[in-house]
Order: structure tokens, then C-alpha cells, then sequence
């Protein structure tokens, strides 16, 4: 197993436990993150998405599989996410494929690639079902999980 390897599946059994002070060590300080949902992040947002992620969690479970090097610094990797969307209490099973670029043992980019639509279908229901596909409601999820974001820092901040 290459070094490579064993942070992705540290950062992954991490995940699997909620353990997101383990996920951030797995980052670069000046990592960037991105999915669908919550568009580009960096640094401490990174950080602070995984443990807001870890802290909301409701009826979670993770499986990976499919670790593989694409070269010296890149690899891929395919999770699925079993939990239940905090903002609406629907289930959701997201099957996602990891993009991970490590450099000097830490994971320096890291993009999730999903369907978006198919995660509206499950979170949000009816909506997600008749107009999950648009941009307006695509635009709509990544604002609001900005700013669940940011509302979450923010209030670490306060307790500091």
C-alpha cells in the first residue's frame, strides 16, 4: 500500500467514525475543497465543513472503495454517504467519486463529484423531483450551504 493510500483510508475510516479532527489532519493548511453543493472552499473552510458535516450527522453510515493512483500525486476513490439531509429529515444515499491530489502526506485538493439533482431528489422531495435539475435551485443548495457554513464558523468563532 502506497503512503497515498494509507491517508485516503485514514481520512475515510475517520469519516466513517465522525472523527473530523482526524479528517483535518489529513489536509494541508491551505487545501481546496469541491463538490456540487458547496462550490470551491479553502483552508479553514475545509476544515470547518468536515467538522460541521461530522456534527450534523443524522443516521450516518460511509463505505469507500476503489482507491487508485493516477500518478505520483493524484488519486481517485468512490464513497457513498447514508444519511439523513439535516434540513429536512429525508434520507439520502450519495454515491460520490473523490478526486485527491497529495502532496508531502497531505491532501492538497480534494473534488467530489455527484449528481446533484439525484442528492435534491432525496433531500429535498418534490422540489428536488420537479426542479432539482435547474440552475435556480442548484444555485439555491450551494447558497444555503454556504451559508450553513458560515454561520457555523462564525459561532466557533464566538466560543474561542
Amino acid at each position: 500500500m502506497t503512503e497515498n493510500e494509507t491517508l485516503i483510508k485514514k481520512f475515510y475510516t475517520a469519516f466513517q467514525q465522525l472523527d473530523y479532527k482526524t479528517m483535518q489532519d489529513c489536509y494541508a493548511p491551505d487545501a481546496v475543497f469541491s463538490d456540487p453543493a458547496f462550490g470551491t472552499i479553502t483552508g479553514l473552510q475545509v476544515k470547518a465543513m468536515w467538522e460541521m458535516l461530522c456534527k450534523q450527522a443524522k443516521h450516518f453510515s460511509l463505505n469507500y472503495s476503489d482507491i487508485k493512483a493516477v500518478d505520483d500525486e493524484y488519486n481517485t476513490c468512490n464513497w457513498i454517504a447514508t444519511y439523513h439531509f439535516s434540513k429536512t429529515g429525508r434520507k439520502v444515499v450519495n454515491n460520490i467519486t473523490a478526486h485527491i491530489r497529495i502532496q508531502n502526506g497531505k491532501i492538497t485538493e480534494h473534488m467530489d463529484n455527484f449528481d446533484l439533482w439525484k442528492w435534491s431528489r432525496q433531500a429535498l422531495g418534490i422540489p428536488g423531483i420537479l426542479l432539482g435539475w435547474t440552475p435556480m435551485i442548484q444555485n439555491k443548495i450551494r447558497a444555503n450551504a454556504r451559508r450553513s457554513l458560515e454561520k457555523f464558523m462564525n459561532a466557533a468563532l464566538k466560543t474561542n
